[in-house]
């Protein structure tokens, strides 16, 4: 089986990577789910290679459809498409983001179209694709609204997904994640980064900035239950979508205030007062359109799976970084 992740230098990337190795392969998309080769494509590498003879690493531009035809010529069985420009960088860059989220998405669809047998693709989309006047509870049938660049062109990647799916170029499938919550690493563009910022600034010893109001309600999921619903996506058969093939994964809703409470039960009082309040008009207007509740039913039957709670996050995360 051979699979390329887009965005496969990113935290998410490599994460998902490391895991379809642990994995060796993907059950239920191919006739030998054997991992022979796993490619990651991105702008740069990361800064620490993945020691394993069946990883290789391309870099270049997302649209280059000479490089993305280098990278699937010899076949590809899975496509797990990461790449993207983020919330409030896509925002602040109108073109960036239409380039590399809409005409990046066509560039990989296209790419994938011209393969002898269509490979699967799992699309990462965003809970950005909602918004305006929502219900208080958003549910399968609530219809995507995106009220940023961002969430648009995700939703318009939804839409290509699809159309491809239909005329038979691709298997895909599209995934609108939560806010992944603890994600580790440096902050980036993201409007929602600060939900991690204030848990992973505060454990590191470092000072946090939070851009909205304490009651701020978010929809969010662990980076390891995020790779555990990408590969899930990715081995469910296609008659397990039927024709629908986007969903909203589970996740759960987590104010600020009581992310801060979970760290002060686990870190303490010390660790929590890290943190100030700084609001960022531009952040909070991008953040409190997005919906902070749902209810995934579709998802679950699917036997997608979210965690138990804020402290199993905050804890998960502690795990990863040796933190005692």
């Amino acid at each position: 089986m051979r699979v390329v992740i887009t965005g496969g230098a990113g935290f998410l990337g490599q994460m998902l990577a490391r895991a379809l190795i642990a994995r060796a392969g993907l059950i239920g998309s191919h006739a030998n789910p054997g991992l022979t080769e796993l490619v990651l494509l991105d702008q740069s590498r990361p800064s620490s290679r993945i020691e394993d003879d069946r990883v290789s690493y391309a870099t270049g531009d997302i649209c280059d459809s000479a490089l993305l035809e280098r990278v699937l010529a010899p076949g590809a069985d899975a496509v797990f498409h990461l790449a993207a420009v983020v919330s409030a960088g896509a925002e602040a860059d109108f073109d960036l983001g239409m380039r590399v989220n809409v005409d990046g998405a066509r560039a990989v669809l296209e790419a994938c179209r011209r393969q002898a047998a269509p490979p699967r693709l799992v699309f990462t989309s965003s809970v950005a694709a909602f918004g305006g006047d929502l219900p208080e509870v958003v549910s399968d049938s609530t219809a995507a609204a995106p009220q940023s660049s961002y969430g648009t062109q995700k939703v318009i990647g939804e839409l290509l997904v699809a159309d491809y799916t239909r005329k038979g170029f691709v298997d895909g499938r599209s995934v609108r994640l939560p806010t992944i919550v603890v994600r580790p690493g440096k902050p980036n563009r993201a409007a929602s980064g600060f939900m991690s910022g204030i848990l992973r600034e505060p454990l590191n010893g470092q000072p946090a900035v939070c851009p909205v109001p304490p009651d701020t309600k978010m929809w969010i999921l662990s980076p390891e239950r995020a790779v555990d619903a990408l590969i899930h996506a990715m081995e469910l058969p296609a008659a397990a979508w039927g024709w629908n093939r986007t969903l909203n994964a589970p996740g759960i809703t987590v104010s600020v205030a009581k992310a801060l409470d979970a760290l002060e039960r686990i870190a303490g009082r010390e660790t929590a007062a890290r943190v100030r309040v700084e609001r960022d008009p531009e952040i909070e207007k991008i953040v409190l359109g997005w919906p902070a509740r749902f209810v995934t039913e579709r998802a679950e039957r699917l036997g997608f799976r979210a965690d138990s709670g804020i402290e199993e996050i905050i804890r998960a995360h502690m795990r990863t970084l040796a933190i005692q």
